[in-house]
């Protein structure tokens, strides 16, 4: 078989590109012929390596995902341990592989070997992710045939090479994705363990990014930060933002500071790429803020019962342990709907819809956290269900940051005056500082949402 066109592209690349800059980073500065040098190193380091899955848990750093492409040389398959991963949930994916684990120490010792060079290469590459694993052992999701898509995607820019802010984890589909593109792009990453906006905001000017991409929650923080005013965002020429559920007030907010620059897609761990709209898209067409966008080339989407599912050529292979998904169609745990344009438009998760009333009417949770954030002092908010009165139904619960002095009452009546159905106010509007976040910048609404459940047998009512 012929050798995996994706690791060919990484290799040349890597050989390639010299004494540019690879990363920068929290350790200071690698170039491309350093990360080479790397690469073999930790290709010899794992020669010893039992069986036949590696996993990586590791924080942000150049030898994270040098040692998941060193791996992938030996024919080896890559679990990445997520960040968010509970401890439970990590030693669950690690029982069900059989992987030997790679932890920052191992990386340290991997690399002291001495460069090796491959004889040959396999004729493709695999990648588990696991599932977020919120109600029990997560699932491994398998990818293979991304990879040399993004090799075939993914070439070097002839206006010159660009620099990409990373601050989602390396173990995680965005932050993995986004580094082995700019690899291939023959671009420098600016990698960072960990997000902080006035950081964020400071590399952005100190390091004239170009591309980078955000969470909603992380989209505000910088939003609101008080050292916007006074950084220059000119370099950047490409803003994206997705993984979760994002405002139109807010999407409008960031076209206003950062221009016709701002994007946004949709996907998941399982199809990372499933729809988008940019800039130009949204230009005069306010009621698209909403919108997620069109499905994008190779994939396919349609409304089954309010739910989404979605096939096509960023499809994962499957679940392990479960026969692969080809050209199956997958259910995305998503609601939504498509205007008569092909936009798609996402109303919330399946389980974070929140059914209250007497006669159960369903309320979207993002609906309400939308109206919440078209107040002007509203700068962050989350809505959930909570058990009502004897743990009978559920009621509408919102928390809050707030920029400026408010009262749950002016809220409520801000909620009603915007959606104008009294099952959408919340029964209870508290106020934070910030929200809880995930490793990977998603508002934790399982936090939120599980002192009101203590001691009750089930998480709905």
């Amino acid at each position: 078989m012929a050798p995996s066109f994706f690791l060919t592209r990484v290799l040349a690349a890597l050989e390639q590109g010299g004494s540019a800059v690879l990363f920068h980073h929290e350790d200071g500065v690698t170039t491309y012929q350093e990360a080479y040098r790397i690469l073999l190193r930790l290709h010899t380091g794992l020669g010893d390596v039992g069986g036949r899955v590696v996993a990586i848990d590791a924080r942000n750093r150049p030898e994270t995902v040098l040692a998941q492409l060193a791996a992938q040389l030996r024919g080896l398959e890559v679990l990445l341990v997520a960040a968010s991963s509970s401890r439970p949930a990590r030693a669950a994916v690690l029982a069900s592989t059989g992987a030997t684990l790679l932890t920052d120490h191992d990386l340290d010792r991997l690399a002291d070997a001495g460069p090796s060079t491959p004889d040959s290469l396999p004729s493709g590459v695999t990648t588990v992710f696991p599932s977020g694993g919120t109600t029990g052992t997560p699932k491994l999701i398998r990818h293979s045939g991304i990879y040399d898509g993004m090799a075939h995607i993914f070439a070097p820019d002839p206006a010159g090479p660009g620099r990409i802010l990373v601050a989602a984890p390396l173990t995680h589909m965005t932050g993995n994705a986004a580094v082995l593109g700019a690899l291939l792009c023959g671009n420098t990453v600016v990698l960072r363990n960990g997000f902080q906006a006035e950081k964020l905001l400071s590399d952005i000017a100190g390091y004239r990014v170009t591309s980078l991409s955000l969470t909603p929650p992380r989209l505000s923080a910088v939003l609101d930060s008080q050292a916007l005013v006074t950084t220059d965002l000119s370099s950047v020429r490409s803003l994206s933002l997705g993984a979760a559920p994002l405002s139109p007030q807010r999407l409008a907010d960031a076209l206003t500071v950062f221009g016709p620059v701002v994007g946004q897609g949709y996907g998941l761990t399982e199809a990372p790429m499933i729809a988008s709209i940019s800039a130009a898209e949204l230009a005069g067409r306010p009621e698209r803020l909403g919108s997620v966008g069109r499905i994008v080339p190779g994939m396919a989407a349609r409304i089954e019962d309010g739910q989404v599912l979605v096939r096509g050529l960023s499809m994962m292979d499957g679940y392990q342990g479960e026969p692969p998904i080809g050209d199956g169609w997958l259910p995305t745990g998503d609601l939504g709907s498509f205007d008569d344009e092909g936009y798609l438009y996402l109303s919330d998760r399946i389980g974070d819809v929140i059914v209250t009333g007497e006669h159960g009417t369903k309320v979207p949770s993002t609906t309400v956290e939308h109206a919440l954030l078209t107040h002007p002092l509203v700068s962050a908010a989350a809505a959930f269900g909570v058990p009502g009165p004897g743990g009978e139904g559920e009621l509408v619960h919102a928390v809050v940051v707030a920029s400026g002095p408010l009262t749950p009452g002016e809220l409520r009546d801000h909620v009603r005056a915007e959606l104008g159905g009294e099952h959408f106010v919340p029964s209870e509007v508290d106020f934070t500082t910030e929200l809880p976040l995930t490793a990977v910048g998603k508002v934790d609404k399982r936090s939120l949402r599980e002192p009101f459940w203590a001691g009750h047998d089930r998480g709905i009512a």
